[in-house]
This record gives C-alpha cells, structure tokens and sequence, in this order.
C-alpha cells in the first residue's frame, strides 16, 4: 500500500480538492457573468462548460507530465505502440488505450458548446491533434521519463473527435442552440 500511495496519493488529495472546488469555481464565474450583465441561463451554460473542459481535462495532462523515473524515448511509427499493446491483451492494454482515448473527450464536447467556431468532428481532431502532440514535445523535452509516442496523438485527437460526435448527437436530440457571442458587456 506504501508504493500505491506514494505514486498516487498526492494525484488523489488534488483530485480530492479539485472536485470540492469546481461547484464553488461554478457559482463565482455566474455570479461575476451576472453582474456583468450576462443573462443568468447563458451564464452558468458558459460557466459549467468552462470548468467541465479544464476539470476533465487537466487532470490527464497532469498525469502524463508526472515524471516516471525511466527512461525517455520516441516512438513516431504510426500505430506499432497500438499494435504491441493490443497483442499483449491484458487490463493495462484497455487502461492504456480507454485513457488514451478518453482523456480529450470532455474537450471535444464541451469546447463546442462553449465557443461554436469549434464545432464539428474534424476541427476537433485537428485541435486534438494539436494539442496531444504539443504535450508529447513536452514530455520529451521534460525528460520525464515517459515515451513521446504518435499513437497517443492518434487516440487523443480520437477522444477529442468522440467528443465532438456526442456533443453533434445531442444537439441534434435536444436542439441544443450554440452560446451566443460575443459576451454582452455593460458599461
């Protein structure tokens, strides 16, 4: 239990704390949106999605810059690293890929809602694309010990690209109108 907790205890405690704060980080940007005279619905929709794409993104990006202790290296055939994952299938390989995956979902589905110049599957792809490689160069550069790979850019920009369908599928079912912009100001 020693080793468990000294990897992740302090990754847990933030998370812990994060999690408390992000109703009270919610209520603030509302009532600060309010005062400034935005309608109160439109508001906390910019509120929430705000705080739902850095809640339920930072903390992947903090993980993957959370140095190992091994050795850093690159990795930049396109799929070999998915390959040799998949064939030795095992709970690592679906942790592996599902995290993967995932990690860029909350961004592609709530960077669309928040700001409509993203919406769509391929702009969210790009972006990413973007942003998961410029976060492999970090762990390079960092040397943290980690493997800079192009199929985490790959299953990245996926996840965000899931994203983007889901927040399209719920648009389509709900109706869902796009955040009107830009921020109404009073003076």
């Amino acid at each position: 239990m020693g080793r468990v907790w000294e990897a992740w205890g302090p990754v847990l405690v933030a998370w812990g704390i994060g999690v408390t704060a992000i109703p009270l980080i919610v209520l603030l940007l509302l009532e600060w949106r309010s005062r400034a005279g935005i309608e109160r619905p439109i508001a906390l929709q910019r509120s929430l999605t705000e705080v739902g794409i850095v809640a339920g993104t930072l903390p992947w990006v903090w993980m993957i810059l959370t140095p190992t202790g091994g050795t850093r290296s690159v990795s930049v055939v396109p799929l070999r690293d998915l390959a040799a994952t998949m064939g030795e299938f095992s709970f690592d390989t679906i942790v592996q890929i599902g995290a993967n995956t995932a990690m860029f979902v909350p961004l592609g589905f709530l960077l669309p809602l928040r700001f409509p110049r993203f919406t769509g599957v391929w702009r969210m792809l790009i972006l990413g694309a973007a942003l998961s490689a410029t976060l492999e160069i970090a762990q390079y550069v960092l040397d943290i010990g980690r493997v800079s790979s192009v199929d985490d850019v790959l299953m990245n920009a996926a996840g965000a690209g899931i994203g983007a369908h889901l927040v399209s599928m719920v648009r389509q079912l709900w109706r869902f109108r796009p955040l009107a912009e830009p921020d109404i100001r009073v003076q």
